[in-house]
C-alpha cells in the first residue's frame, strides 16, 4: 500500500508539468562540426517569457509558436541562431562553436563567480560532461585523476571515504582535508558513527560541476578552513522550458581483483613438517582451504536515479531527483545502501531583481560493517589445512582453536567465516541538509546586490553490534569445563548526531567604468558545529559503560572582503581579506587575519596577439595569499579542565561510591597555524583553443604548525598534546593540457592529460635535543607492540619511514638480524634507524580520453603515480616461520615472502619488522575505467532517447609491488579491504 501511495504522489508531482506540455514545434539541435546532439540548448520565441531546452538527445519541443515568430537557439560556447517560423512542424538546427564565447565560461569562486578568462588565481573546474564514467557510488570518484594537483585515494569498502589532498596538504596533525562547499553550504568533514563519509550521502547524478580553488590567493576568501584548498560543488538546477525527465540505471558485478599471497595448504604442510614440533605436526588438518575465497565473494551493485526538471507555470524552475544505490561489498556481510531525494526551486522575481535559490536534500543510509581488520587478518593468517566447519562444534558448527579442556585460548586467531556470520554490525543514518539563498539587486541602485545565504546540515545515525550466543567472541564469564558455563553473546548500541548551521551575508558591487571594471564584495560568515552521542556499552555484560557524550560547540565567525579590478580584459587584479575567529583558541589568540593578492595579464587581448589563431589564448598569473588552520580534535585545549571519571574509575569509602576527577593537560598559548603560498601560472590556447592548458608553479609554507607532540616530563600534566611548533614547506609544478585531436562530422577524439610534481619537507620542529630523530607518527604497525614506522623529521618529507638498513648476502638475500651500524658505535640500536623514502608520490599523472564515432562513444581514464613507497606490513608481520609455529596448541599461516627470506624469528632483539627490506616501491600505472556507449535517438522509441553503456572499473594495475594494492593513503599495507574489479552495464533514458 505504501508503494502505491508513493507512486501516486510522484504522479501528482508530475501533473503540473504534463498539463503544460504542448507540442507544436519539434526538432533536434546538433553540433556543426561533429553532427552530435547538444543537450541543454535554449530554444525560445524571441520576446517570450519562456521557452524550451534540448534533452539528452538534442531534441526539443516548443509550444505556442505562431507564424512570423523568431525562434532563437542559443547555448554557451556556440553562436546563436535566429530563425523565422513559417509553420513548419519540424525545425532542426545546426550550431557552430564560438571560440570567443568559449572563453566566457563562468567558474565558481568564494561568494561569487568569475569568467574563466578573468580569473586571477589557480582555479580548475570540471563539469558533468567530463566526469569519470562508470558506477560512481560516491562523488569523489567523479574527479579522480582529472585535475592537476588534486589527489583522490578511495578505499575498497562499500561507500568508503576517499582521502582528498590538494597540493599535498599543508599540516602535520591538523586536518589536511579540503573545505567542501556544497551549493554555498560549507560542510564539516566529521561523520557520525555508523556512516562512511560526508560525501557518501550525495548522489553523484545530482552534481553539475566541481570547482577547485588550489592556491591561497583564490582560497583566502574562505580563510580559516581553506588552508588545504577548497572544492566548490554545484548541483543541478531546474530551468525554464518544457519538462525533461531523465532516468539512469546501472548494474555492476563486483569481483575480487587480487588476494594477499600466502602459503597454500600443501606449502604450509611442508613448512610444519619440516620445522614444527611433534605437537604442531599433529595439529595439521586434512582440508585445503583458501580462507580469502571463503570471506570474499562476487557482489551485485545497482544504481538508479530519476530526475524531473522544468518550470512550474512557466515561471518557477524546479528540479526533483530521487536516487538509490545498493552496494554490497566483496567482503561478505558488508554493504552500503543510500536513498536520496533532492529538490531545487529557483524563482526569479521583481523583474529579475530578486533571485531565490532553495535546495532541500534528504538522504537515508543503511550500512553493514565488519571488524574488517580482524576478519581479513584472520583470513590471511588462518591455518589453510583446517576446514571452515567442525562437526560437533559448540560455536555454531565452526572450527575454532580450543584448549584441551575445551576452554577458549587467548591468543589464536578466530575463524574468519564465523566472525563474518556471527558478528552483526548494522547502522542506519539520516542526513537532512539545505540552503536558502536570496540575491537582491537594488531597484534604485542596480549595481549593488545584497546576498543572504542560510543553511543547515543535520546528520543522525544509530547502530548496534550483535554477537551471536554461539560465537567464540561472545561473553563467556565461566570456563567451559566448569559447571556454570554459558555464552551470552554481546550486544551494544549507539546514536550519534552532528549539526552544522551556516549564515552568509554580503554585499556585491559591480560597475563598468568604460574599460575599467570593479567587482567588490564584503560580508560576514557565521558557522556553528554541534555533536551529541550515546554509547550503551556491552549490555549483556555486568556494569555496561553507558555514556552520553556532548561535544563542546565549535563556533567560527568571519568578516571578509574582496575587490576584483580589470582594465579592458587585459590587466586584472584581485585583493581579498578575511578576519577569522575560532572558539578553539583563547581570546588572546582567537582572531586571525588572512588575505591574498593576485595579478593577471591577458596577453592574448593585446593588439599584437588579438585574433591570432595560432596562439589564441595566453594569460600570465601571479598570486600570493595566506590562510589559517584551526581544525584540530581538541575543542578547548586552552582551558584548564577537570574530567569526571567513568564507571571504571570509582572508589568506595564508607560504603559510598565516589567518582574520581582528573585534571587534563592544556595549552593556553595554542593559536592559528598559518599558510603562506605563492603561485605563478600560465594559461594557454593554440589553434583557436583547439589545444588548451595551464602550467602552475607553487611554493607554500605552513608555520606555527598545530602538531601532536611529546611533552617533556614535568612540563605539563600530560605527556603528549597539541602545540604550535615548526614549519613545513611544499613546492611543486602542475601541468595540464587538453585537445580535440580529431573533430569532424563522424569522429571526434578528445584527450586530456595532467601531471603534478610535489616536493614537501619539514623545515623546523621547534627546539630539540642532540640526536633527536623526530616525532614518531602514523598508525601502529602489526608486529611487536605499539611500534610506529613513520616519523616527522626536519629536512625530510612528513611521515617518512624510519627503519634499519638491511644487510644482504652475495645472492641478494636478506641476512636475518644483520643491519648497518650507521652511527658506527659498534652496536645496533634505535639510533641506527634512518629515514628511507615516503608514502607520498613525487609525480602523479592523469589521462582521460573520449572517442565518439557516429552514435558510439568510448572513454577511458588512466592514472599513474611515481616515487611513492609502501611498508609491506603483511610480510613484516607474517613473513617468518615462527609466525606459523608460535605455540604447540595452534597454527597460523605465513606470508609467501617467507619463501624469499627464510626468516625464522619475529624479533629476537633484531627488530626484523622495522627493516627497510619491507619498504617497497609502490609506483603504479592504473587503468581506472573503460566505458563503451551507444545512443539511440527517438527514431527507435518516439517517447525517449536511449543510451546503453558497458564497461569495466579497476581494469588493471602495472606495478613492481607484489602486495595487494600499491595505492595506500597511509603508506602501510596491512589487512586492507581490497578494491573490487567491476563489470558494469547501464541505460540512460531521456524523455
Amino acid at each position: 500500500m505504501k508503494t502505491i501511495y508513493k507512486k501516486l504522489l510522484f504522479l501528482f508531482l508530475l501533473l503540473p508539468f504534463t498539463v503544460l506540455a504542448q507540442n507544436t514545434l519539434k526538432g533536434t539541435v546538433v553540433d556543426k562540426a561533429t553532427g552530435q546532439p547538444i543537450p541543454g540548448v535554449n530554444v525560445n520565441v524571441q520576446g517570450a517569457p519562456s521557452g524550451a531546452s534540448t534533452g539528452f538527445d538534442g531534441n526539443y519541443q516548443l509550444s505556442n509558436v505562431k507564424n512570423g515568430n523568431k525562434i532563437v537557439v542559443s547555448f554557451i560556447g556556440y553562436k546563436t541562431e535566429t530563425i523565422e517560423y513559417t509553420g513548419q512542424k519540424t525545425l532542426n538546427v545546426t550550431l557552430e562553436e564560438d571560440t570567443n564565447q568559449l572563453k566566457e565560461v563562468v567558474v565558481q569562486v568564494g561568494y561569487g563567480t568569475v569568467k574563466k578568462k578573468d580569473a586571477t588565481g589557480s582555479v580548475s573546474q570540471i563539469a558533468a560532461k567530463d566526469f569519470n564514467k562508470g558506477i560512481n557510488v560516491t562523488p569523489e570518484t567523479l574527479i579522480s585523476g582529472r585535475i592537476a594537483g588534486v589527489n583522490v585515494v578511495g578505499g575498497g569498502a562499500p561507500g568508503a571515504k576517499a582521502d582528498i589532498r590538494i597540493r599535498g596538504g599543508s599540516s602535520l596533525s591538523a586536518s589536511n582535508e579540503p573545505l567542501i562547499v556544497l551549493d554555498g553550504l560549507p560542510l564539516t568533514n566529521d561523520v557520525p558513527n555508523g556512516a562512511t563519509s560526508i560525501l557518501s550521502t550525495i548522489d553523484p547524478n545530482d552534481i553539475e560541476s566541481f570547482t577547485v580553488l588550489k592556491d591561497a590567493s583564490a582560497a583566502a576568501i574562505y580563510g580559516s578552513r581553506a588552508a588545504s584548498g577548497v572544492i566548490v560543488i554545484t548541483t543541478k538546477k531546474g530551468s525554464k522550458g518544457g519538462v525533461k525527465v531523465n532516468f539512469s540505471s546501472q548494474v555492476g558485478i563486483n569481483t575480487v581483483a587480487n588476494q594477499v599471497d600466502v602459503l597454500n595448504a600443501d606449502q604450509f604442510r611442508a613448512l610444519v613438517n619440516e620445522k614444527g614440533s611433534p605437537a604442531q605436526k599433529a595439529l595439521l588438518g586434512t582440508a585445503n582451504t583458501n580462507w580469502q575465497d571463503e570471506i570474499f565473494h562476487t557482489a551485485l551493485t545497482t544504481n538508479n536515479n530519476i530526475s524531473v526538471s522544468g518550470a512550474l507555470f512557466d515561471k518557477l524552475p524546479v528540479r526533483l531527483s530521487v536516487g538509490n544505490v545498493d552496494n554490497p561489498g566483496i567482503l561478505r556481510n558488508t554493504s552500503f545502501e543510500r536513498t536520496t531525494t533532492s529538490i531545487s526551486l529557483n524563482p526569479v522575481l521583481f523583474d529579475n531583481h530578486l533571485k531565490i535559490d532553495i535546495n532541500g536534500n534528504l538522504a537515508f543510509g543503511k550500512n553493514q560493517f565488519q571488524d574488517e581488520n580482524a576478519v581479513i587478518g584472520s583470513a590471511i593468517g588462518f591455518d589453510p589445512t583446517q576446514s571452515v566447519y567442525e562437526e560437533g562444534s559448540r560455536y555454531g558448527g565452526y572450527f575454532e582453536w580450543l584448549e584441551a579442556n575445551g576452554n577458549v585460548p587467548l591468543l589464536p586467531a578466530r575463524n574468519p567465516v564465523a566472525r563474518l556470520n556471527q558478528d552483526n554490525r548494522r547502522a542506519t543514518s539520516t542526513r537532512k541538509w539545505g540552503n536558502v539563498r536570496l540575491d537582491y539587486k537594488f531597484h534604485f541602485f542596480e549595481d549593488l546586490r545584497a546576498v543572504v545565504e542560510a543553511g543547515i546540515d543535520r546528520f543522525d545515525s544509530n547502530g548496534n553490534t550483535t554477537v551471536s550466543t554461539e560465537s567464540i567472541l561472545g561473553y563467556q564469564p565461566k570456563p567451559f569445563n566448569g559447571p556454570d558455563y554459558v555464552n551470552y553473546g554481546n550486544y551494544s548500541k549507539y546514536t550519534d548526531m552532528l549539526q552544522n548551521k551556516n549564515l552568509n551575508a554580503y554585499f556585491n558591487y559591480v560597475k563598468d567604468l568604460g574599460k575599467f571594471k570593479v567587482d567588490a564584495t564584503a560580508g560576514y560568515n557565521y558557522q556553528l558545529f554541534q555533536r551529541e552521542r550515546y554509547q550503551s556499552g556491552e549490555l549483556r555484560q555486568p556494569n555496561p559503560n553507558t555514556d552520553v557524550i556532548t561535544s563542546p560547540d565549535i563556533n567560527l565567525q568571519s568578516y571578509f572582503g574582496r575587490v576584483n579590478l580589470g582594465y579592458d580584459s587585459r590587466y586584472l587584479a584581485t585583493v581579498n581579506y578575511r578576519r577569522d575567529g575560532s572558539s578553539r583558541f583563547s581570546e588572546k589568540y582567537r582572531w586571525g587575519n588572512f588575505g591574498g593578492v593576485a595579478l593577471a595579464w591577458n596577453v592574448a587581448e593585446e593588439a599584437f596577439l588579438k585574433d591570432n589563431e595560432t596562439l589564441s589564448s595566453l594569460k600570465l598569473r601571479f598570486g600570493y595569499g595566506t590562510t589559517g588552520q584551526q581544525d584540530i580534535s581538541a575543542a578547548y585545549d586552552y582551558l584548564r579542565r577537570v574530567t569526571l571519571g567513568t564507571i571504571n574509575t570509582q572508589y568506595i569509602f564508607g560504603g559510598k561510591v565516589y567518582s574520581t576527577a582528573r585534571p587534563e593537560g592544556y595549552n593556553e598559548n595554542i593559536k592559528w597555524e598559518e599558510l603562506a603560498e605563492m603561485n605563478i601560472g600560465i594559461d594557454f590556447g593554440f589553434l583557436n583553443d583547439k589545444i588548451t592548458g595551464s602550467v602552475n608553479y607553487f611554493d607554500k609554507k605552513s608555520s606555527d604548525l598545530l602538531a601532536d607532540v611529546v611533552v617533556p616530563d614535568g612540563a605539563n600534566i600530560r605527556n603528549q598534546g597539541t602545540y604550535n611548533i615548526g614549519s613545513v614547506r611544499t613546492k611543486g609544478v602542475e601541468f595540464s593540457i587538453q585537445s580535440d585531436v580529431i573533430k569532424n562530422d563522424n569522429l571526434t577524439w578528445n584527450v586530456a592529460f595532467n601531471t603534478t610534481y610535489i616536493d614537501q619537507k619539514i623545515d623546523n620542529l621547534g627546539t630539540t635535543v642532540p640526536g633527536f630523530q623526530g616525532y614518531l607518527t602514523g598508525d601502529n604497525i602489526a608486529g611487536g607492540s605499539g611500534n610506529q614506522i613513520q616519523v616527522n623529521s626536519v629536512g625530510y618529507a612528513p611521515r617518512s619511514f624510519l627503519v634499519y638498513e638491511q644487510l644482504y648476502d652475495a645472492n641478494k638475500k636478506p641476512i636475518a638480524g644483520a643491519y648497518v651500524d650507521r652511527n658506527g658505535d659498534g652496536k645496533i640500536d634505535a639510533s641506527d634507524r634512518y629515514r628511507f623514502h615516503k608514502p607520498t608520490a613525487d609525480y602523479t599523472f592523469g589521462l582521460f580520453s573520449t572517442l565518439n564515432y557516429k552514435k558510439f562513444d568510448f572513454t577511458m581514464n588512466w592514472r599513474a603515480s611515481l616515487g611513492n613507497y609502501i611498508f609491506d606490513n603483511v610480510s613484516s608481520n607474517l613473513g617468518y616461520s615462527d609466525a606459523a609455529l608460535r605455540r604447540d596448541t595452534d597454527l597460523s599461516n605465513v606470508s609467501a615472502d617467507y619463501l624469499n627470506t627464510g626468516f625464522k624469528y619475529e624479533d629476537n632483539g633484531t627488530q626484523r619488522y622495522l627493516s627497510n627490506y619491507y619498504i617497497k616501491d609502490a609506483s603504479f600505472i592504473k587503468l581506472d575505467n573503460i566505458t563503451l556507449g551507444y545512443t539511440f535517438d527517438k527514431n527507435l522509441l518516439k517517447a525517449a532517447s536511449l543510451r546503453f553503456t558497458a564497461g569495466v572499473q579497476n581494469v588493471f594495475v602495472l606495478t613492481k609491488y607484489n602486495g595487494l594494492d600499491p595505492e595506500r593513503f597511509n603508506g602501510i599495507d596491512n589487512n586492507v579491504y581490497p578494491r573490487a574489479r567491476t563489470f558494469l552495464f547501464g541505460v540512460n533514458a531521456s524523455f
